[in-house]
């Protein structure tokens, strides 16, 4: 309710006629508005209780309600400052998909003209030159640099657990280089979209997947687009057919033991740690192939040429890749990675065609849009369940606590099972890791301030680091041709 005015104000009587229609009165001689905790006039001196009388444009307010209501020039003001962060943030996801697919597709045309044009012929030395490479650059970031830390590793655990990930490697890209001789990279492309389901088929093999009939039949499609592609296909050689097919079978084979001898372990692992671990082993298990079948060849054929500035540049673009990749997971997500890899096939398809003349008939698209179909439905069902169990985990969770027995209750508590010496090892390891993630991420923080105060530990970004395409299954496969 309005505050009583004094009966002294010359205004008084009027004031009261006019309290409620809209609490405006006029004053002759001034204008006034009525707000709280100031005289309400210059003649009386006197004071209202919780009101002032204020000049406004020819009529007398009475308001009592307190500070008044940002304006509506602030409240667009915020509304423009949130569009202009959100626009922001997809111009900065796009700039990161666009920086991918560009480097992706550079490699892959690269390998390609090296390969098939160049006049360099041999694709175990091109992989083994590239191993040599990562090798090289992981070492020094390691271990003379330091930029990153290490996982100490013993040889025992180097062995059981990353050499056999290195043999798979190998053959993955030994296989796919080769594939290059006979396929057009628009029909690699094209098999390419068979992954996700030899992905699925490894992890029921080894028990990380289990078997879901909508996720067969969803494989089933793409591997019937993948035949019609075949079908269209001018240019098919049967021999680069096996090779490009088991090159993606030892990569899906390669994914799924990442997940199952590194990430269940607590070894996230980022792309310089992936390099330098890795890269030597499939380094050396590449070596053996490289005497037995390309030496030979290297001293007896005259018509190869070497251009050690090609090779540089070669292996300095499939590096790059690999940090690309880190950055897109990073900064993006998996599924976004899966999507804009889409894309970036089709783009291929027609780089293919208009670079390398490579003949895509109707045949060979209307197959591929099959796989894509596929693909995009395969995604489309891993987001939903993993949205699922995030939404069961969450409910799950109170009903879980409610479950336990009480203390002092009659209700027996389950048994607890002793955890063995390598599992709490393993946990130590993950801890350690995220600890130095941790640092890291201050360390180039406090640099990217620019001189300013070292931020605690608590500031630092609490998401985990990604890791690299390969060793999360999340990535396409093409990145592989590093």
């Amino acid at each position: 309710p309005s505050p009583a005015l004094p009966n002294s104000s010359p205004y008084a009587q009027r004031s009261r006629r006019h309290r409620r229609r809209r609490r405006v009165c006029s004053y002759r001689p001034c204008p006034l508005l009525i707000s709280p905790g100031r005289q309400h006039g210059p003649a009386s001196g006197s004071r209202l209780a919780g009101s002032e009388l204020r000049p406004v444009g020819g009529s007398i307010s009475l308001s009592d309600r307190g500070p008044a209501p940002r304006s509506v020039a602030a409240m667009f003001g915020k509304d423009a400052a949130n569009r202009a962060k959100v626009i922001k943030e997809v111009v900065k996801t796009y700039s990161y998909v666009l920086l991918w697919m560009s480097i992706s597709i550079s490699v892959i045309m690269f390998n390609k003209w090296v390969l098939a044009y160049s006049g360099f012929p041999f694709p175990i030395s091109l992989t083994l030159w590239h191993m040599v490479f990562c090798s090289t650059v992981g070492f020094i970031a390691v271990r003379v640099v330091k930029s990153v830390k290490s996982h100490n590793m013993s040889a025992r655990e180097y062995c059981n657990r990353v050499l056999p990930i290195g043999i798979l490697y190998a053959g993955s890209l030994w296989l796919s280089n080769s594939a290059y001789l006979y396929l057009s990279v628009s029909f690699i492309q094209m098999t390419k979209s068979l992954m996700p389901g030899l992905v699925y088929a490894s992890g029921i093999m080894l028990a990380t997947e289990k078997f879901q009939v909508s996720i067969t039949l969803n494989m089933l499609l793409i591997a019937f687009g993948v035949v019609i592609c075949a079908m269209g296909e001018l240019n098919l050689v049967l021999r680069g057919l096996i090779q490009q097919l088991a090159a993606l079978g030892f990569e899906a084979l390669r994914l799924t033991m990442v997940q199952v001898l590194i990430n269940s372990k607590g070894y996230n692992m980022n792309p310089l740690q992936s390099l330098y671990y890795v890269s030597p082993a499939c380094m050396v298990s590449l070596f053996p192939a490289f005497l037995f079948c390309e030496l030979g060849e290297l001293r007896t054929r005259t018509d190869w040429v070497f251009n050690p500035s090609v090779m540089l540049a070669n292996a300095v673009t499939a590096f790059i890749l690999n940090l690309a990749v880190f950055l897109l997971i990073g900064k993006t997500s998996a599924l976004t990675m899966n999507i804009a890899g889409v894309i970036k096939d089709w783009m291929l398809i027609f780089f293919s065609w208009s670079v390398f003349k490579a003949p895509v008939t109707a045949l060979n698209l209307a197959g591929y849009i099959f796989c894509c179909s596929g693909v995009v439905l395969y995604n489309h069902l891993k987001l939903q369940a993993l949205k699922a169990k995030v939404a069961k985990e969450k409910g799950g969770g109170g009903d879980a606590e409610k479950g336990k027995p009480e203390a002092g209750s009659g209700g027996k508590p389950e048994p607890s099972h002793e955890r063995s010496k390598e599992d709490i090892l393993s946990e130590i390891r993950r801890l350690q890791n995220e600890m130095s993630a941790l640092e890291d991420r201050v360390q180039v923080s406090a640099k990217m301030m620019g001189g300013d105060s070292e931020k605690p530990p608590s500031s630092a970004p609490t998401e985990s680091a990604p890791l690299l395409a390969q060793s999360n299954g999340g990535g396409p496969e093409d990145d592989k041709d590093k």
